[in-house]
């Protein structure tokens, strides 16, 4: 069972995709007996109850970022989690299942320094985490057989030029932690050492390094820095897209039989075994 994107690799050239095999993978698949969803309508369409394997390739490339998801056509991580746990639990009764979520948007939109995608996409990965919660907890409940663990691989260069206030959402006229940095009990905005404003999220390197001085920035205002496509400033130039990794911890949280075992601080080398022990191998 597979749902995301890259449908031009299994498609032949001549059929709009990239295979230079010629083999139509698609095709193939179906033939196997696969379930099989290119949209949002024949995803829904798809029943666990009577589907075996299925296999939905939503966009040719990557999915969409969830800020600029079609709800029509693609469906959300969401959506996704709860039918992948649907129609693996009603494939593997009682022998168990495991299944893999990854929010792989985040990463790209850090890398490309818009960090109101990354945000959003961090949302919408949170809302899947709590759909595979919901989903378990009815086909397990007190998840006594199940274990939930979430984690990431790597952080990036992103870092907070100070913080917004706790408003609780960000809106229209209050961008929240995406907006300028701000004096706390004025409002005023902050200014560096040449009086101009800063965004609150910044890069240590990325691709909007400003050459020279910071002039122009004397015209950043909130909506500005708020936009779903603007690349925060970076501290070291990179090309486009060439925003690095970082190398500090990254968050590891589990919930379900087995979770107790995994806290406080980790190699990443010791997680792969954690999992293995608490499904019994």
């Amino acid at each position: 069972m597979v749902f995301g994107g890259g449908r031009q690799f299994f498609l032949p050239k001549t059929a709009g995709g990239k295979r230079a095999d010629g083999r139509d993978l698609v095709a193939e698949l179906k033939a196997k007996g696969y379930g099989y969803a290119a949209d949002k309508a024949a995803f829904s369409a798809i029943d666990p109850a009577k589907t075996q394997r299925a296999v939905g390739l939503f966009t040719s490339s990557h999915m969409s970022y969830d800020l600029d998801r079609d709800q029509n056509k693609e469906p959300s991580l969401a959506e996704m989690t709860t039918k992948a746990i649907d129609l693996l639990a009603n494939r593997s009764g009682k022998q168990g299942m495991f299944l893999m979520v990854e929010g792989g948007r985040i990463d790209h939109a850090l890398h490309e320094t818009t960090a109101k995608k990354a945000l959003q996409d961090t949302v919408a990965f949170d809302q899947a985490i709590k759909a595979a919660i919901d989903a378990m907890q009815q086909k397990d409940p007190g998840l006594k057989n199940t274990l939930i663990v979430v984690t990431a691989d790597h952080d990036h260069t992103l870092v907070l030029n100070g913080y917004a206030k706790r408003t609780g959402k960000t809106a229209p006229g209050n961008p929240g932690v995406l907006g300028l940095a701000k004096d706390y009990v004025s409002g005023k905005n902050l200014t560096d050492a040449d009086g101009m404003p800063y965004s609150i999220i910044g890069f240590g390197n990325g691709e909007n390094r400003v050459a020279g001085n910071r002039n122009a920035a004397a015209a950043l205002t909130d909506d500005a820095v708020s936009a779903n496509d603007y690349h925060q400033e970076a501290a070291i130039r990179m090309p486009a897209g060439g925003e690095t990794h970082g190398g500090t911890d990254v968050y590891i949280g589990a919930i379900g039989q087995g979770a107790d075992s995994i806290h406080g601080f980790l190699e990443n080398i010791e997680v792969f075994g954690l999992v293995k022990k608490a499904a019994g191998l």
